[in-house]
C-alpha cells in the first residue's frame, strides 16, 4: 500500500501451525527486505486466526521489532479486518463482500463477542466500590468537559473503582495485544456514534450497547459494561481529553 509505505504478508492456512507460521513470517519478511527494499516502512503480518493474536504471531512481532529497528511490525487478523469493514459505508461493504448486507432492527443479548470473557470476568469478581476513594482531578475535568449528566457521572466513577479488574484480566503480553486491538475497535466506532448524535448521553448509551447488546440484562451484567466504559473512558480510548490548561470555569462562562 503506497499511500501509507505498508508491506502486507498474508497467511490463510486451514489449520493453524506454530511452526508454519513462523516459516512463513520470517520467509516474507526476508522476502520483503530483498525485493521491496526501501519501498515501505511497516511490515504487517495478516492471519485468519479467529481466536485472536496466536502467542506464536506476538512473539514473531516483538521479537522483529528488536532484530529491525528501522522498521514498524504490526498484526492484521480477523477482528482488526472487521474492524475495518464496519468503518465503510454499508454500499462500499457490499461492494467488498460482493453480497447484500441486510440492515434492520434486531435484539440482540451480546454487543461485542470479544469482551465477553471480560464481562464475566467483572460479573463473578467485580469488587464492592469504596465510597471514599477519592477520583483525581484529570478525570472530574474528562466528565465536565464533554458535558456528561450527574447519572452518567456517578455510574463512570462507580466503574472507575473497578477497572483494576479489567488491569489484571489483561495482564500479559498477549492479553495487552488484544486490549489495544479492543481499544482500537472502541475509538472507531466512538468516532461514527459521535458523527451521528450530538447529545453525549446518546453516545454513551450507543456504547453501552456496544457492550452488551440492546436486549434486557441483569443489574450484575450492566454494572459490569460500566467497569468496560470506564476503563476505556479514563485510558482515553472513548470521549475526548480536556486541552491543557482547560478548567470547568471555561464551560460555565460558554453557558452563560
Amino acid at each position: 500500500m503506497l499511500n501509507s509505505n505498508r508491506l502486507y504478508a498474508c497467511y490463510g492456512p486451514q489449520t493453524v501451525s506454530a511452526k508454519d507460521i513462523k516459516k512463513k513470517f520470517k520467509d516474507d519478511l526476508a522476502s520483503a527486505r530483498r525485493q521491496r527494499s526501501g519501498q515501505f516502512t511497516t511490515f504487517v503480518f495478516v492471519h485468519n486466526d479467529r481466536r485472536g493474536v496466536h502467542p506464536e504471531v506476538a512473539t514473531l512481532v516483538a521479537t522483529a521489532r528488536n532484530d529491525h529497528p528501522d522498521l514498524r511490525f504490526e498484526e492484521l487478523g480477523s477482528r482488526a479486518l472487521w474492524q475495518e469493514l464496519m468503518q465503510l459505508d454499508v454500499v462500499v461493504a457490499e461492494d467488498v463482500l460482493a453480497c447484500e448486507i441486510p440492515v434492520r432492527p434486531m435484539a440482540y443479548g451480546v454487543g461485542l463477542e470479544d469482551l465477553v470473557p471480560l464481562l464475566n470476568h467483572l460479573t463473578q469478581l467485580r469488587a464492592q466500590a469504596d465510597p471514599l476513594m477519592e477520583l483525581p482531578q484529570v478525570h472530574a475535568d474528562k466528565l465536565s468537559y464533554n458535558q456528561l449528566d450527574s447519572e452518567s457521572r456517578e455510574s463512570l466513577k462507580l466503574g472507575l473503582r473497578s477497572v483494576h479488574l479489567v488491569g489484571a484480566f489483561y495482564a500479559g503480553g498477549i492479553r495487552e495485544l488484544e486490549q489495544d486491538e479492543v481499544a482500537r475497535g472502541f475509538r472507531i466506532y466512538y468516532e461514527q456514534v459521535r458523527q451521528e448524535c450530538a447529545d453525549p448521553e446518546d453516545v454513551l448509551w450507543q456504547l453501552e450497547m456496544y457492550v452488551i447488546g440492546n436486549a434486557a440484562q441483569p443489574p450484575s451484567r450492566h454494572r459490569a459494561a460500566w467497569v468496560v466504559l470506564a476503563h476505556f473512558f479514563f485510558r482515553c480510548d472513548i470521549f475526548e481529553a480536556p486541552p491543557a490548561g482547560w478548567s470547568p470555569a471555561e464551560l460555565t462562562g460558554a453557558i452563560r
